[in-house]
């Protein structure tokens, strides 16, 4: 393939989908359990929804959070890499690795949410995303 990158770019994007449908289908029932009326909320905060909701339904919410946050910044690097040709072989691989690490991140943080091993999750897809934006620079300023 022309440029391997961009299939886990594909698949990260589906996965964020993915976390946002479970996110809603939890947090719809549990909104209507705890007599919370949609078309009377206004101007509220996602402390306001922490405070009325179960902790393990928000877990899906906040996981959605993350991932259109430092993810955006993989998206960008992944790109800069697929427009200068440098997408396939250890690129894509370590492509792989980020997009792994931060669905198995998604699992452990939306059902047991143990801090300790999501940080681990978080800190190893970190290292990925510097080293792919090494890759990223070595590519741009050569």
């Amino acid at each position: 393939m022309h440029n391997a990158i961009l299939q886990p770019i594909v698949v990260l994007i589906g996965w964020t989908l993915v976390m946002l449908a479970w996110a809603i289908a939890t947090r719809l029932p549990a909104m209507r359990a705890a007599g919370v009326d949609l078309g009377r909320l206004v101007g509220t905060t996602a402390a306001d929804a922490d405070r009325a909701l179960p902790k393990a339904v928000q877990w899906k919410a906040h996981n959605y959070n993350h991932l259109t946050e430092q993810p955006t910044l993989f998206y960008a690097v992944c790109t800069v890499i697929a427009l200068t040709g440098t997408g396939n072989g250890v690129n894509a691989w370590i492509a792989w690795v980020y997009v792994a690490l931060r669905i198995v991140h998604s699992l452990v943080q939306a059902t047991v949410n143990r801090v300790q091993p999501r940080f681990i999750l978080f800190l190893l897809s970190t290292l990925a995303l510097v080293a792919l934006t090494l890759h990223a620079a070595m590519a741009v300023f050569r």
